[in-house]
């Protein structure tokens, strides 16, 4: 499976990287963001990497 020549797994992993460098910057206060938007970047976090595992286990 593939969008523009990329691997839509690999896509989902670099999304799900950046989204874990998020949660911990945020979580460690190194970052400053409300409360709320922690709370859904980890719900999004989780549906990606969800999605992540999955086509990866799929396209093997």
């Amino acid at each position: 499976m593939k969008i523009g020549g990329f691997s839509i797994v690999l896509i989902l992993g670099i999304i799900n990287f950046l989204l874990l460098l998020f949660q911990l910057s945020s979580g460690l206060r190194w970052i400053k963001v409300k409360m709320t938007v922690h709370r859904k970047t980890g719900i999004t976090l989780c549906i990606v990497a969800l999605c992540h595992g999955i086509l990866a286990y799929l396209s093997q």
